[in-house]
């Protein structure tokens, strides 16, 4: 039985891993970790992961990139596996991952979903086809009027894994509101839409001469994030220092 501290356990992706969790096999949250006290959660929440005294095989982290710097200190200090769901990460931060990764095995991933992931792949092989076909790409990602960081974690994932297969040779685009002139050939444009309840959908358009190819993924709840989450658990308990992906979780 794997054990899990739940980091973020009384917000809503928290609730959602704490509640698939419990009809899941082979894992279990043993304690949580909120500011915001316990809400209701049968386990004992501490207001810091320093403060826990539960013994744990790993941390689930949902919480806010604010957070992750002390987040990371106790994991350090306590040698537990983090599983590192929190977006919106300064460059700093990142650095500071990949610094404690050397003493701790830590799996991040901008997305924890397996379609989002395969989709990851997917956009690499389309780009090697169509951008040196000379088809312009963008991705559009919409998200809940509550989501904090714009464009999201995943968006720019998405970019990342485009870049990463034409060599980096382009650059992002985020706002054309303040320039008068013709796309330029090696930009992506990444846009973001912030509205009601939308869970997270993510659009990768590649528009060439009178055809547009659009590749695409959208989540209907919380719960495709939360299995992502706890199945990473079970994958990064015991595992050596370093830096994991989902992409190691599924085989990709």
């Amino acid at each position: 039985m794997i054990r899990v501290i739940m980091h973020g356990c009384c917000g809503a992706m928290g609730k959602t891993v704490t509640e698939l969790a419990r009809d899941m096999e082979g894992i279990e949250i043993v304690a949580g970790v909120d500011i915001n006290g316990s809400a209701g959660q049968d386990y004992p929440v501490f207001s810091s992961l320093e403060e826990c005294d539960v013994k744990a095989d790993a941390v689930i982290d949902f919480s806010f990139a604010s957070a992750v710097d002390g987040l990371l200190a106790a994991c350090e200090k306590k040698g537990l596996p983090v599983v590192l769901c929190t977006t919106g990460l300064s460059d700093e931060q990142l650095k500071r991952v990949e610094e404690t990764s050397r003493h701790i095995a830590i799996l991040r991933s901008a997305n924890m979903s397996l379609g989002v992931n395969l989709l990851l792949k997917l956009v690499q092989d389309a780009a090697k086809v169509l951008a040196e076909a000379g088809f312009d790409m963008e991705i559009v990602e919409k998200h809940h009027r509550k989501k904090m960081d714009a464009p999201s974690g995943t968006a720019l994932a998405l970019a990342d894994s485009i870049n990463e297969a034409m060599d980096k040779s382009y650059h992002y685009t985020y706002d054309r509101s303040t320039r008068r002139q013709a796309r330029d050939e090696k930009e992506i444009g990444i846009s973001a839409v912030r509205g009601g309840t939308i869970v997270g959908e993510h659009d990768v358009i590649f528009a060439g001469q009178d055809e547009t190819i659009t590749l695409s993924h959208s989540a209907y709840s919380k719960a495709v994030f939360a299995k992502g989450a706890l199945e990473a658990a079970k994958f990064l308990a015991g595992k050596r220092p370093g830096l994991y992906s989902m992409k190691d979780v599924i085989g990709l």
